[in-house]
């Protein structure tokens, strides 16, 4: 979460009076992540969270909205959207779409322990089996079409290693997902970027997940492998750690199993989801966009994470 729309006080005082939030007191700027402008509300009724999306359409916005508000209703831990007089989640301002949402509990866990990972895992299961029923359809767009239209935009910018890396494993992924085991995995909504800031703790008891906002319909398993991707692993290295990875997949399949299918694609599954995180570095730091509060994510840690799934397999599912 980064700022590109610069926003004060003043400029939201005639704005907010649609929501039953109360007079707004204070706002604030959130410097982490690179995709939204967003920012800490408090007012006379609570804290929140105000976004102006930068990318999202108002068309595209109401999947994730009232994917929350889905999952909200089913006991699952994520921010409830906040509908204005008219009932709508979705409103323009500074000529943008905008989003206020309710504020988590607790802080980000950035060095996880076990039982963090567990009840990470516990409650990802929860969440996609309470998405099953969601009735909006919108894609992973940031999934395999968008690998295959953005990787020629950064391979100019790539020395030879790197290059044959990005084609090496474009041309892999490719022939994965013709294939009829990635076909016959199971799927539905999926977070797509449950990393250790997107998730909220209070010691060690699960708050929330929240930034739903590269959420779409792809493979349960992408979700599951792009979380082990960051919660489980030695953050200098890319190396899994064995008992993090243990306890998040076991964590997760007593609440939903994995199916034999799925069995056989986590391996390549882990590598499309460094592939993913590897792909969208590079294109944002050499394809920057104006912004205050932002830096671009280094694209090397994904790589190390790439390379790294492709030399040395992952403990099994189960």
């Amino acid at each position: 979460m980064a700022v590109f729309t610069a926003l004060h006080l003043d400029d939201i005082g005639q704005w907010i009076t649609q929501f039953p939030l109360g007079k707004p007191l204070a706002l604030k700027g959130i410097a982490s992540g690179i995709e939204n402008s967003n920012f800490f509300l408090s007012t006379e009724r609570g804290e929140y969270v105000l976004t102006i999306f930068e990318n999202l359409s108002f068309e595209q916005l109401p999947f994730y909205l009232q994917l929350m508000r889905h999952l909200a209703d089913r006991g699952v831990l994520v921010p409830a959207p906040i509908a204005n007089a008219d009932g709508e989640l979705v409103t323009a301002l500074q000529g943008k779409p905008a989003a206020i949402v309710s504020k988590l509990d607790g802080s980000s866990q950035m060095a996880p322990q076990a039982v963090h990972c567990a009840a990470v895992g516990a409650m990802l299961a929860k969440m996609h089996l309470a998405a099953q029923d969601f009735p909006l359809q919108q894609p992973n767009l940031r999934g395999l079409d968008w690998w295959n239209t953005t990787t020629p935009l950064v391979l100019p910018h790539l020395d030879d290693a790197k290059a044959h890396l990005l084609r090496a494993e474009i041309h892999f992924q490719d022939a994965f997902a013709a294939c009829d085991t990635y076909k016959a995995i199971p799927r539905g909504p999926v977070h797509a970027d449950l990393f250790r800031n997107n998730v909220m703790f209070d010691g060690e008891q699960l708050t929330g997940f929240f930034d739903f906002y590269f959420a779409g319909c792809d493979t349960w398993l992408f979700d599951v492998a792009v979380t082990v991707n960051d919660w489980c692993v030695d953050l200098a290295t890319g190396v899994l750690d064995t008992v993090r990875v243990r306890a998040l997949l076991d964590a997760y399949q007593a609440v939903r199993p994995f199916t034999h299918e799925e069995q056989t694609a986590w391996q390549p599954m882990l590598r499309a989801a460094a592939l993913r995180f590897w792909l969208s570095r590079l294109y944002d730091y050499y394809q920057p966009r104006e912004a205050e509060m932002l830096t671009p994510h280094d694209p090397s840690h994904f790589e190390r994470i790439l390379r790294e799934r492709i030399a040395t397999p992952a403990p099994e599912l189960f």
